[in-house]
């Protein structure tokens, strides 16, 4: 256990930060199972307001540094593809 102040600061504030992002990326795994569910179903309506919304919570998983860049724009960009791939 730590003894000095900071220390301790620290680890409560890598708590409330680690509780942040586990948050975060269960929604965007949620909303990427809804997308993909959708693709399997080939409801194109479904599947491309699905899409919407998981881009944006990609987005802002990226720009809260909880994904790399790269990683958000490879999860959109399969994600896209898939949606577009339905017949």
């Amino acid at each position: 256990m730590a003894n000095i102040k900071s220390a301790k600061k620290r680890i409560k504030v890598i708590e409330t930060k680690t509780l942040r992002n586990k948050a975060i990326k269960s929604k965007v795994k949620t909303l990427v199972k809804k997308v993909e569910s959708a693709v399997a179903a080939s409801d194109k309506a479904l599947a491309t307001t699905s899409l919407k919304d998981a881009v944006v919570a990609i987005d802002k998983a990226c720009a809260k540094g909880i994904y790399h860049k790269n990683t958000a724009a490879r999860k959109i960009s399969r994600l896209t593809k898939a949606v577009n791939n339905i017949a």
